[in-house]
């Protein structure tokens, strides 16, 4: 968007000539020849002369839609997204990165659960040589890298992580160390080691520059459990937490990338999404407290609704401790409630449609049988948290269908239980299909429903004192894309209506 303040014309609407809708129909029409559908959609189109559109419109579009141009010393961090959160299909989001000297690729799975990126190395114990997920699997070798170097324990990074207990050190050497068990039993152990991260940056509103950054993770010498088998493996895990050991939080403190992340996960048609360092900016966004002094991304979750209907649970079920609370997870596949909450959750639920739908039991979980589609049948669910903020479940959001019994859909309530338990998890079943903003900055998480197959507004305020914009998403799929060639379009237009306005 042009800085400039046209004073002299602010009173006036701004009229576009015909040739400029010309233009467009062609641009139109080399997409399409080129192999790809066109999706300008009519309503985006500039009018033609007989139409007027008042110069403040125009602004406020540009805005939305495209932004103003970053300048070429900063950029949003753009990362690719794959998987989805069907358990049937993939049950995990992941993405590509590439380390080293050479660089080399590595698919590690986005996870705001936990802290750290690790990868396995090729002295692996119990790395899977293959994935159920056609992708290549690839060990990081340290040696064959021209940039890479272990930790020590006398690094100040690795001082950090003992506080925070990602990191350790015994006796015998100096090298820096870790274990880690994940809640579902499968654990991974190893040493740390330092090399570049090379990453995607999108300038000046579609245009990406590779850049560089030294950052510390973790090389896994040993797996245990399910990070063992094969169906869904993948190189390693990218940890987004708040701890000093994050790459999230490595790159904040050298002044690469915001104090804040964001993804928007596509829960249809295969999946991927968007995953930039920076804040995604929308209209609709509401934001709710993080708990402070937490190792997760917890939130204050008040009261559970259905249909409208505020449940009867003890607000005492949802408070935070050191053995329950409500947590964010992007590792989580599906989504879990307190032990106290769950029964009446469940029953609000299955009150709501048993005069519509058959109530099945299926491996213990609560089904349904339905002959329709399930948004016309089931309730809204409201998850209301401090600050007034509320998260809007509609059926596929705590649903999942399963199979089908005698022409019947059978669809199971996706909310599990972990019994004896206090411990709600948002897991991606919930957060598919909105943009998730963390806000580590401001202490915050914001959400909005969103179709993440579009492209995204993204503010990146480093340390300029101003925030910039750009247009997010171009990069979720390898080399081009329709959408990377709308993105030029879309530029492209920019550049039309700045020069009808400038020469009329």
């Amino acid at each position: 968007m042009v800085s400039r303040s046209f004073c002299k014309r602010r009173e006036m609407a701004a009229v576009f000539p015909a040739w400029i809708m010309v233009t467009i129909l062609v641009l139109e029409a080399s997409l399409v020849m080129g192999g790809f559908q066109a999706s300008l959609k009519l309503e985006r189109r500039i009018p033609l002369v007989s139409h007027e559109v008042e110069l403040g419109r125009l602004r406020e579009f540009d805005r939305l839609r495209h932004g103003r141009l970053l300048q070429s010393s900063g950029g949003v961090v753009d990362f690719p997204v794959r998987g989805t959160y069907d358990p049937f299909l993939v049950g995990l989001y992941y993405t590509k990165l590439q380390i080293g000297s050479p660089p080399k690729e590595y698919y590690v799975q986005i996870d705001t659960g936990s802290d750290v990126l690790w990868i396995g190395c090729n002295s692996c114990n119990g790395c899977p040589e293959s994935s159920g997920l056609q992708i290549e699997l690839n060990l990081y070798d340290p040696g064959s890298s021209s940039t890479s170097s272990l930790v020590s324990c006398s690094d100040q990074r690795c001082n950090a992580g003992v506080q925070s207990s990602d990191s350790g050190c015994s006796g015998q050497g100096n090298q820096c160390s870790y274990t880690f068990q994940y809640g579902d039993g499968s654990g991974t152990s190893g040493y740390y080691v330092a090399d570049l991260l090379l990453f995607s940056t999108i300038l000046e509103g579609s245009m990406t520059a590779n850049s560089t950054a030294p950052i510390m993770f973790g090389c896994s010498v040993l797996q245990t459990g399910d990070l063992t088998k094969s169906d869904r493996a993948v190189d390693g895990i990218f940890g987004f937490g708040q701890q000093s050991l994050s790459v999230i939080s490595q790159l904040s403190s050298q002044g690469i990338a915001p104090r804040v992340f964001s993804h928007c996960l596509r829960g249809k048609n295969g999946g991927g999404g968007i995953l930039v360092f920076g804040e995604i900016l929308e209209p609709n966004m509401v934001y709710t407290p993080l708990v402070p002094s937490q190792p997760h991304y917890n939130l204050d979750l008040r009261s559970i609704s259905v249909g409208g209907q505020v449940l009867s649970i003890d607000p005492s079920v949802f408070s935070t401790s050191s053995s329950q609370g409500t947590i964010v997870d992007s590792g989580t596949t599906l989504a879990y409630l307190a032990d106290e909450a769950y029964d009446a959750f469940v029953d609000a639920i299955t009150k709501t449609v048993s005069q519509t739908v058959r109530p099945v039991l299926s491996k213990g979980n609560q089904c349904y049988l339905i002959t329709s589609s399930v948004t016309d049948i089931f309730p809204q669910v409201s998850l209301n948290f401090a600050g007034g903020a509320s998260l809007i479940l509609n059926p596929p959001d705590y649903l999942v269908q399963q199979n089908s019994i005698g022409g019947a859909a059978v669809w199971c309530i996706g909310f599990q239980k972990i019994q004896g338990q206090g411990i709600t998890i948002l897991g991606d079943l919930v957060l598919k299909d909105k943009i998730i903003v963390y806000d580590l900055a401001n202490e915050r998480i914001g959400w909005t429903d969103y179709d993440c197959s579009m492209s995204v507004n993204v503010s990146a305020n480093l340390n300029s004192g101003r925030t910039e914009f750009v247009n997010a998403g171009q990069m979720s799929n390898d080399g081009s894309s329709p959408d990377q060639l709308q993105s030029i379009i879309a530029s492209l237009l920019n550049m039309i209506m700045l020069a009808a306005l400038l020469f009329p």
